[in-house]
């Protein structure tokens, strides 16, 4: 068992082309985005393990002793096995959470919960733990904020129990697509992602001849992205941008054709075009989020008129970018300060 402090990070995730398409088959894009989830775990040796979640006000702790004595037996059944109704409720009950939780507070908890069990049970004692997450990511917003808290926490907690090596830490950088940088846009606006997709459905049986193309168009579409992101990466070049907000362009008809648009979507593009932006929505639509392309050379002062025209419609806006690094550690100096005072690293 590691006996330092831990800094790991985690990104959020956009889908850049080929959301509902992928659904049936069809070859979708996703991309790292730079705004991210940390995690500090620090070693204790005061009996519990406690968690805090500051951006949804939640600090539980819990006797390791008492965690020591539940069956997990179906922990041993192998490690992609979920857990059933019963062992949820055993979980719940070790959880010990107050019945005016919501429900992403319990599932959060939980799922540190499991992870925690599970990655350390194979210590001769469940090792006394404090930890910290903290995020930049809107939850419930599909960016990608629930599986950077879990992809924080399993990395995390395999590093802390030495069952991996750590993972990438500053400097150190795998092979990626070249960075993008973007206005990503959340209009707030709550969707259902199930509907939307059992709507894209319906409209595909009921109309075959006319979806169908357009399922295949995205998926086209796509793999055109993916080809010039390959070219970027190797020779970026000014009209490879042109292409790329093209794409957009097309993309965001297609998926409005296929019944996922929103008025405030459109709010959205027609505000960035407005400006000789291009947007689409990003995720399920329907409301959510969308993201504009912001090519090298616009001028900032665009930039900041659009930002204050979506801020103005009611929709929170972040100058962000895709292509970020992947679950990391890092040194508390190399973090920005108002993350190492949401850490409680300062």
């Amino acid at each position: 068992m590691l006996s330092e402090d831990l800094l790991v990070s985690a990104p959020g995730k956009v889908i850049l082309h080929g959301e509902h398409a992928v659904v049936h088959g069809k070859v979708a894009l996703a991309a790292a985005l730079n705004l991210r989830t940390f995690l500090r775990l620090q070693p204790q040796s005061n009996g519990k393990v406690s968690l805090s979640l500051p951006n949804i006000g939640i600090k539980q702790a819990w006797d390791v002793s008492r965690l020591q004595l539940m069956d997990t037996s179906f922990l041993e059944q192998g490690d992609f096995i979920a857990p059933s109704p019963e062992q949820m409720e055993k979980l719940k009950e070790a959880a010990g959470v107050p019945e005016d939780h919501s429900t992403t507070e319990l599932l959060a908890l939980l799922a540190f919960l499991y992870l925690y069990l599970a990655i350390c049970r194979k210590q001769r004692v469940l090792p006394s733990l404090d930890i910290v997450v903290w995020s930049e990511l809107p939850t419930g917003a599909g960016l990608g904020s629930s599986a950077a808290y879990s992809v924080c926490m399993a990395a995390a907690l395999l590093t802390a129990c030495e069952e991996i090596s750590n993972p990438l830490r500053d400097g150190e950088r795998v092979g990626r697509p070249p960075v993008l940088q973007i206005l990503l846009t959340n209009t707030k606006v709550p969707r259902s992602t199930k509907s939307l997709v059992a709507g894209v459905r319906s409209r595909l049986m009921k109309f075959p001849e006319i979806v169908g193309p357009l399922l295949t168009s995205i998926d086209a579409i796509s793999l055109e992205c993916e080809r010039v992101l390959g070219e970027m990466a190797v020779a970026p070049a000014p009209e490879q941008y042109l292409v790329l907000e093209e794409l957009i362009d097309m993309n965001q008809h297609h998926l409005n054709a296929l019944g996922v648009g929103h008025a405030s979507l459109d709010q959205l593009c027609q505000a960035t075009a407005a400006r000789g932006l291009h947007s689409k929505l990003t995720g399920a639509g329907g409301g959510g989020c969308g993201i504009t392309l912001l090519k090298p050379g616009v001028e900032p002062a665009t930039v900041e008129a659009t930002k204050q025209a979506l801020t103005g419609f009611g929709f929170d806006c972040w100058e962000t970018s895709l292509g970020a690094p992947g679950v990391s550690v890092h040194s508390a100096a190399s973090l920005d300060v108002p993350v190492q005072q949401a850490l409680g690293c300062l």
